[in-house]
């Protein structure tokens, strides 16, 4: 039996109504027209969508997506995550720091953090713990005397090899870095959601003052200045490590190959890039 207790989820949808949205006329009409002009054809096996792309000198160029996603190129880097959930505190740093990097809105979530208590009964509760951290957070105060095991589980997206997310995107605004990163082009995504309902680890939101789609990029921008993702950097116990899969050298390789890890929902074939050491069954 599970009893769960998680209100906000890892992700919020949204909608835009008409009557209320705050989106200007003239960029809604930017979009309509902008499917409008993109054209569908199919090559073999292949289905190749056409996007007009601004020029500098205001024409439009058509620029063929295969599928939506960017092909690495030979000596690209390979970034992969590791969460170690035997370390995590919840202490919620790490919101508030991808919170402020990242101009999260209020009642969004780019990565959030989940408690698990195992009890000896056999029945396991989840609650979600608030950005301010689990210490003097009010979750309920469990007799220690019934408890088998808890733990924290920070979630975050999962940066999927075979990511359901872009398969779905109408505009192609969802796509892969050469690095592996899963991004959002802004200048294309038309806000529709589909990517929301499609991430099966409910990673993705709308943003409400964007009107796009919205997730964890891993600190995309900080990570081609060679920094840490903020939340990375904000851990005060080395919870999450951020690093190069590529390199055997690296942090995060070493420490693989050192413990046994996991990926969450493995079953769905989704491959994802973010592992995590110390969780149990039921968190897949």
């Amino acid at each position: 039996m599970i009893q769960e207790n998680n209100d906000t989820g890892g992700g919020c949808g949204g909608t835009c109504d008409k009557s209320s949205c705050a989106c200007p006329s003239d960029e809604m009409t930017s979009r309509r027209q902008f499917l409008q002009r993109a054209s569908t054809v199919t090559i073999g096996a292949m289905s190749l969508t056409i996007l007009p792309v601004a020029m500098g000198d205001g024409t439009e160029s058509q620029l063929p997506m295969a599928n939506g996603k960017g092909a690495p190129n030979e000596g690209d880097q390979l970034f992969g995550f590791l969460v170690d959930s035997d370390k995590c505190i919840g202490a919620g740093k790490c919101m508030t720091a991808c919170r402020t990097e990242n101009d999260v809105p209020e009642g969004s979530h780019r990565t959030w953090v989940e408690r698990y208590v195992h009890f000896k009964d056999g029945t396991l509760q989840v609650d979600t713990v608030p950005e301010t951290g689990f210490a003097g957070s009010g979750l309920p105060i469990i007799d220690p005397e019934l408890v088998d095991r808890s733990f924290f589980v920070p979630k975050l997206c999962n940066q999927c090899e075979d990511a359901p997310c872009n398969q779905v995107c109408p505009v192609h605004a969802s796509f892969t870095s050469p690095q592996g990163v899963e991004l959002v082009d802004p200048d294309r995504c038309i806000g529709c959601g589909y990517c929301v309902q499609a991430c099966p680890y409910g990673a993705r939101f709308i943003n409400p003052e964007t009107n796009n789609a919205d997730k964890c990029t891993w600190c995309y921008h900080r990570v081609m200045r060679n920094e840490k993702p903020a939340c990375v950097e904000a851990c005060p116990v080395d919870a999450r490590v951020f690093g190069r899969l590529d390199d055997p050298n690296s942090e995060i390789s070493k420490r693989i190959a050192k413990i046994p890890t996991d990926v969450l929902k493995e079953h769905l074939g989704t491959h994802p890039k973010t592992r995590y050491a110390g969780i149990c069954g039921e968190v897949k």
